[in-house]
């Protein structure tokens, strides 16, 4: 069965979804965009996915294409098309088609919508569970807006290319003063010595991630102390156990940073604990 995608109103085949040459998304990273996991037949955290894509809509000053209602709709259409069960999609909103210009088209020019979906093996996903990831550190040289979760990934994409040539998984950013940020597409987490789970507060220097955000409500069902703060470079590798988050893979211990082995270089329990107690939790909407 063809992969099907929604492209500015219309359903077609994945080798037929194109977008026009002057797209501000293709030529100035004009644009927005989610992924939303699938599990079991279900959307998950979707609500929390749409709201974030509102605020990242309204701090770029772009225009919903459709009502909430309706995108939804278009959300559950293209994964029915899809017949994705476990899985995910990904959503995409431009400023629109208009004459290559630096600075905003005329008002009434209609935003670009493109979602996509595909099944995946959860399989893959618990053998790395299983084993534990490893990552590496790199300077964080992306722009100060990170907070919006735009199109723009170039930094990303460069920094995930060097941890897969040191024969790693992910890159954390590391500010100038030695503090975690994040990971090139995850969020940061670490259990310190007091077994307190930690990560870095949500303010402009890192992106709220969808996961992250529930994951500290299964933190509080767990009864796990949770604390919001940076922390370094040097804390992470002494820590627990560390661990990444995201909403393609939900939680991954790494066992190794820069080399260095985190404890005893297996994955910890606490990860294992949330990893199990997640999607009790999440919001689950069905296809």
């Amino acid at each position: 069965m063809p992969r099907i995608a929604y492209v500015n109103g219309r359903y077609v085949t994945h080798s037929n979804a194109m977008v026009h040459i002057e797209d501000r998304g293709y030529q100035f990273a004009d644009g927005v965009y989610e992924v939303c996991e699938i599990r079991h037949g279900y959307i998950v955290d979707l609500t929390r996915h749409l709201n974030r894509l509102d605020r990242s809509l309204g701090e770029l000053r772009i225009a919903w294409p459709m009502s909430r209602n309706a995108l939804t709709r278009v959300i559950r259409e293209t994964l029915r098309r899809n017949r994705v069960r476990n899985g995910l999609f990904y959503l995409q909103i431009t400023r629109g088609v208009a004459r290559r210009d630096h600075v905003f088209p005329a008002e009434g020019t209609m935003p670009s919508l493109v979602i996509t979906a595909k099944s995946t093996d959860p399989s893959i996903i618990a053998r790395k569970n299983a084993t534990g990831i490893k990552a590496i550190t790199v300077p964080d040289n992306r722009w100060d807006r990170v907070d919006i979760k735009s199109v723009g990934l170039l930094p990303n994409a460069m920094a995930r290319q060097h941890a897969k040539e040191a024969g790693a998984q992910e890159a954390i950013f590391v500010d100038a003063d030695g503090m975690v940020k994040e990971g090139a597409a995850t969020n940061v987490w670490i259990v310190d010595r007091d077994g307190t789970l930690v990560t870095r507060p949500a303010e402009h220097g890192i992106l709220r991630g969808i996961t992250r955000t529930t994951l500290i409500d299964v933190g509080a069902k767990l009864g796990l102390k949770i604390e919001e703060r940076k922390f370094s470079v040097a804390e992470m590798l002494a820590a627990r156990e560390v661990f990444i988050t995201a909403a393609t893979s939900i939680c991954f211990p790494v066992v190794s940073i820069d080399g260095q082995p985190i404890t005893n270089g297996h994955p910890g329990s606490v990860s294992q604990k949330i990893r199990e107690a997640f999607f009790d939790v999440a919001e689950k909407i069905a296809i």
